[in-house]
């Protein structure tokens, strides 16, 4: 079993308040979960009006499977939405 793991720290510009930054934040997950079929969540920085860190999973059966789905959602975030990524990784992790 191959777990693929992508991590983006970005940072939201323009947001004046928590609840703006957690609107773009929840726009990101969701599209991310409905068309990559991976799992996203905000996993750090949860407070910060102006930053924020996602992280999505994917569990496939070959890494270049996994490292392809999480590269295409990745360009997907930077070309798609307001933010400036800080910092993003994409590992893989080898099971059984």
């Amino acid at each position: 079993m191959t777990v693929s793991l992508l991590q983006i720290l970005m940072e939201i510009p323009d947001c004046p308040s928590l609840k703006d930054k957690r609107r773009v934040v929840k726009s990101i997950k969701d599209k991310l979960i409905h068309r990559y079929k991976v799992s996203a969540a905000e996993v750090d920085l949860q407070d910060s009006h102006s930053f924020a860190q996602i992280g999505a999973a994917l569990v496939s059966n070959s890494k270049d499977f996994g490292e392809k789905i999480l590269n295409k959602a990745f360009a997907f975030v930077e070309d798609n939405y307001p933010v400036r990524v800080v910092d993003y990784k994409i590992i893989t992790e080898f099971y059984g």
